[in-house]
């Protein structure tokens, strides 16, 4: 097996939190674990599905299509800055709301610049 340079190795890291019902203070929390995991030496970072929220998926429920924003939005805006700031990429789970009466499970990459480098709808 051929040994790898330090130039040839990417840190990873993994994002598992608890989430309460304030999607702010879930976001704030988010940061702040991204915020080590950069300090650590971790370039990309990958949050847990839907961090913003308890995790709600198991039956539709409208009063949960309040929490669905728009991509972009105050959470890209927010971890794209983030990303931008510490010189990472950052992978995180939305619920979007494209237009009205449609959602999304949208996976969205926050480049090390803050832009979107990509946006996929996971679920409809």
């Amino acid at each position: 097996m051929a040994r790898t340079k330090p130039s040839d190795t990417v840190k990873v890291a993994l994002v598992q939190m608890s989430c309460g019902n304030d999607p702010a203070a879930n976001l704030a929390k988010a940061a702040q674990r991204i915020e080590a995991a950069a300090k650590k030496g971790a370039k990309i970072v990958c949050l847990q599905e839907l961090f913003r929220s308890r995790y709600f998926c198991q039956s539709e429920d409208q009063r949960n299509f309040n929490l669905a924003e728009a991509i972009p939005g105050p959470s890209t805006d927010a971890l794209g800055e983030l990303a931008r700031r510490k010189k990472i990429v950052i992978v995180a789970s939305l619920f979007e709301r494209r237009t009205a009466g449609i959602y999304h499970n949208t996976a969205v990459v926050l480049d090390a610049d803050g832009s979107i480098a990509e946006k996929h709808a996971l679920a409809a």
